[in-house]
């Protein structure tokens, strides 16, 4: 078994132990097939965390969005990002000649699976920012690839924004009904109603 392996089945581990990882399949059930799962983002975790709450034949073909200029800073961050978490990187500081899609297109077009974050960036705000028009063109290039939403709750108390060590709390994930892009929505709906899939994830308090 491969240094990767055994360390991502440590990190899973650790997730849980620190988080429980609890992942909530409300709307769809977990099935081997390609999948965009799109959330909300407040914490470096986040990803981690749906991750973790995936089956574990799952996670192999599923792949997360990773900043390159922060996941890349380090040897054992790209290390780890790579070789254990195959992610995706995105630039967030995109040139003239970049298209930010385009590694996200090949992935798909590869068959992965992947995990996004709309709103492009964390959030400390409670509910999502809107979300930037990269999950429509996803969705009008893949149509056939059901749009997962999910609600990553508590995360943000396990590490918020400036924070490197995580506390132990209870988070859960909550995978919610499939969409797909309409006939002839447009970019401000769908993005719209994309958001609101994922808040209606969100547990309800009593």
């Amino acid at each position: 078994m491969s240094t990767a392996v055994l360390m991502g089945g440590l990190l899973a581990f650790i997730a849980r132990l620190i988080t429980g990882a609890q992942g909530h399949w409300r709307g769809c059930a977990p099935k081997a097939e390609q999948r965009i799962y799109f959330a909300n983002h407040q914490s470096h975790l986040d990803w981690v965390l749906i991750w973790a709450a995936l089956p574990h034949d799952l996670r192999a073909t599923t792949r997360p969005i990773a900043a390159r200029d922060y996941w890349t800073k380090t040897p054992f961050k790209q290390w780890l990002t790579t070789a254990v978490f195959n992610a995706v990187y995105v630039s967030r500081h995109k040139s003239a000649d970049e298209d930010p899609l385009e590694p996200l297109v090949q992935a798909l077009q590869h068959g992965d699976s992947l995990v996004i974050f709309p709103e492009g960036t964390r959030s400390n705000r409670g509910e999502p920012q809107p979300f930037k028009a990269g999950l429509y063109h996803l969705a009008e290039q893949f149509p056939n690839v059901p749009l997962v939403p999910a609600w990553i709750d508590n995360v943000q108390r396990v590490m918020p924004k400036g924070e490197v060590v995580p506390v132990p709390i209870l988070c859960t994930v909550s995978f919610g009904a499939p969409i797909t892009l309409a006939p002839g929505e447009d970019k401000r709906a769908f993005l719209e109603r994309a958001r609101t899939a994922v808040l209606a994830e969100r547990p309800r308090v009593t």
